[in-house]
């Protein structure tokens, strides 16, 4: 990995990919490919921070097959669900077998065009001002850990952490968890706090989600979100709901009643299904209490909204990330009043040409084959959009 990056002339620009997660890697190799210089900005030591961050049993809810990046297949012996571990270094290999260009430790604040309006102007840290043709965002939608402001959370003295930090369920046994948000890190933590000798799980729900077997008799849910990828929400909702009703028992007596939204309407407000990994069994089983949303702390104690006050040794907030897209790109109209980028993959904004976002969607069919997918697209328009002011490689 480089850690300098040369001065480009006004006609010979890199284009800069911020971001070296699986997006950002997708586009670099698939430019390289193609003779296009492609640098990547990693504000981290490593590529593929976030993943490891993660915790610790994390596997992918996807297939091995579907979840490899352009260029490389992962191994066989990762198994069908790929472990983290395994994950970050087929990331690290495939920057190697690539041949990448990758600088770490730069983290860009702020992207604006360049004075002469034909490039892409980055400010980033050590006070570097870098000039490129043409940009690719790919900071990922899992960026900054998000935790709502609940009044008088500082009266909480019990441990408090958000999922991002959690890791193992080690420092939890023997003692009573509270788990906030029914996404698909909560429902894994949940499950690996009990199989860990948590002593109590309490799992807090505000939305209830859809549920879905990762896989039933072979075929995983993958699969079908891959077959339906292209109907309308509309018509993946009616056909959802009777497969759910086949596969995932009625937890309603529970605190899990099925949704009364579709899963497909649901999954494009970015909220997508839980893919079971032992959840349904440990709710069904009452391993994992199901009690309402958290309203807020008072006298050291969590408020949820149906009144209950409980006193757990630990809470774990599985609330999301936020994108935190507003300082880089914000000023330049290309988010939603969501800060979601309000175009993805090849198509850049109207107002912004030459400017590019990948992996800030979470479609059924699996983020890491549509971000392949997307690069393969965005490589093409770049060059084709590009012309003489992109870097070639030599050769």
């Amino acid at each position: 990995m480089a850690d300098s990056i040369p001065s480009p002339t006004p006609t010979d620009r890199p284009v800069y990919i911020i971001g070296g997660g699986p997006a950002g890697l997708s586009v670099a190799h698939t430019l390289r490919v193609r003779g296009i210089r492609a640098v990547v900005l990693e504000k981290s030591d490593h590529v593929g921070a976030a993943w490891r961050r993660h915790y610790d049993r994390l596997h992918l809810h996807t297939t091995r097959r579907l979840s490899a990046l352009p260029g490389l297949p992962m191994p066989r012996r990762f198994g069908r669900w790929v472990a983290r571990d395994d994950m970050v270094r087929y990331l690290e290999k495939y920057a190697e077998a690539h041949a990448l260009e990758i600088v770490t430790g730069v983290e860009v604040s702020r992207v604006e065009r360049s004075p002469d309006g034909t490039g892409w102007l980055l400010h980033a840290t050590g006070g570097r001002a870098l000039t490129g043709a043409a940009v690719v965002v790919a900071t990922g939608h899992n960026h900054t850990p998000y935790v709502p402001q609940w009044a008088g959370r500082d009266t909480y003295k019990g441990d408090f952490v958000h999922a991002g930090k959690y890791r193992n369920a080690t420092p939890y046994a023997g003692r009573d968890v509270l788990v906030v948000g029914a996404g698909n890190s909560g429902a894994e933590i949940a499950v690996d706090l009990v199989e860990g000798g948590a002593s109590r799980v309490r799992l807090s729900v505000r939305t209830v989600p859809h549920i879905v077997r990762r896989s039933t008799a072979g075929w995983a849910a993958q699969y079908t979100g891959v077959m339906v990828r292209r109907l309308p929400a509309g018509v993946v909702d009616r056909l959802a709901r009777p497969l759910a009703k086949l596969s995932v028992p009625d937890l309603t007596e529970k605190g899990l009643p099925r949704p009364d939204t579709g899963l497909c309407t649901r999954a494009g407000e970015g909220a997508i299904p839980v893919q079971d990994v032992g959840l349904i069994d440990a709710v069904r089983t009452g391993k994992v209490e199901v009690v309402a949303a958290v309203d807020g702390f008072e006298g050291g104690k969590v408020v949820l909204a149906d009144g209950t006050r409980v006193a757990p040794d630990a809470v774990v907030a599985a609330t999301g990330y936020a994108r935190a897209l507003e300082g880089l790109v914000g000023h330049l109209g290309v988010l939603d009043a969501r800060g979601r980028p309000v175009v993805n993959g090849a198509r850049a904004p109207q107002q912004a040409s030459g400017l590019y976002f990948t992996g800030f969607t979470t479609p059924i069919s699996g983020t890491l084959r549509e971000v392949a997918r997307d690069a393969e697209k965005i490589a093409k328009t770049v060059v084709k959009k590009g012309g003489d002011s992109l870097s070639r490689l030599p050769g």
